[in-house]
């Protein structure tokens, strides 16, 4: 073990989403914590596996686990990603007795970022004077099983309004290629995520994957609204500001 955090940073967050690994990265180290970030990691495969290319998803999960596995721990601010390492990984590997076992050992080391967070107590001490509403990612949610990590930490940050969200455990209509494949009915969803996150007035839409919110905020943009999106990670570590 190198006795090192590392984080996985995501394809979103790398190429489009950069704040929110450099927010990750803040909110490590004030939990003590020193992080690496291996330059030779790639995608998850997750993206192949829901197309139907497993053989391509098991060839991606396998240089994950080569590149993660000699970490104590693996910090993502993605619970998509994340559910792919814990749950499908090792599922992948059914037929491979080797590298299910590598899969599902490393799979015990792998966090999503509030998770990780809630899991040391983190207390927020970087105020945020706006309203925020909080988006439910379906991942997160449904296959990692983690519902108030991420209300709890927005709840402490100093000067936060957090407003609930009308049924926001109901999907936004990303789900990646999903999105693409089946247009009208993702557009559907993601009008009435935007209408529900509208009606509360909130300032901000937050959620832990940069998915929901790219999905999302490309919506608002379209439609002049004053709401915004932020990653959870960039509200807790003090990157984002209301103005």
């Amino acid at each position: 073990m190198s006795g090192k955090t590392a984080l996985f940073v995501t394809c979103l967050v790398d190429q489009l989403f950069p704040r929110v690994g450099e927010a990750a990265v803040r909110l490590l180290e004030r939990c003590g914590r020193e992080v690496t970030v291996p330059l030779a990691q790639t995608c998850c495969g997750q993206p192949a596996m829901n197309s139907g290319y497993r053989d391509e998803a098991r060839t991606l999960a396998r240089r994950f686990i080569e590149i993660f596995e000699g970490y104590d721990e693996v910090v993502s601010p993605s619970g998509s990603c994340v559910s792919m390492v814990r749950v499908h990984a090792p599922e992948l590997f059914a037929g491979e007795p080797e590298w299910k076992e590598r899969a599902e050992a490393l799979a015990l080391r792998v966090f999503e970022l509030t998770e990780l967070l809630h899991l040391e107590g983190f207390e927020p001490d970087s105020p945020f004077p706006g309203k925020v509403t909080y988006h439910a990612s379906c991942h997160l949610l449904r296959e990692l099983g983690l519902a108030k990590e991420p209300r709890e930490l927005l709840s402490k940050v100093p000067g936060i309004e957090v407003a609930e969200l009308p049924k926001a455990e109901d999907c936004c209509g990303f789900g990646g290629a999903f999105s693409v494949k089946m247009p009208e009915l993702s557009v559907s969803m993601m009008n009435a995520k935007l209408e529900a996150a509208e009606s509360t007035g909130a300032d901000v839409l937050t959620a832990t994957d940069c998915g929901c919110l790219m999905h999302l905020g490309g919506a608002l943009a379209r439609r002049g609204s004053k709401l915004r999106t932020l990653h959870i990670a960039e509200i807790l570590a003090g990157s984002a500001h209301k103005d």
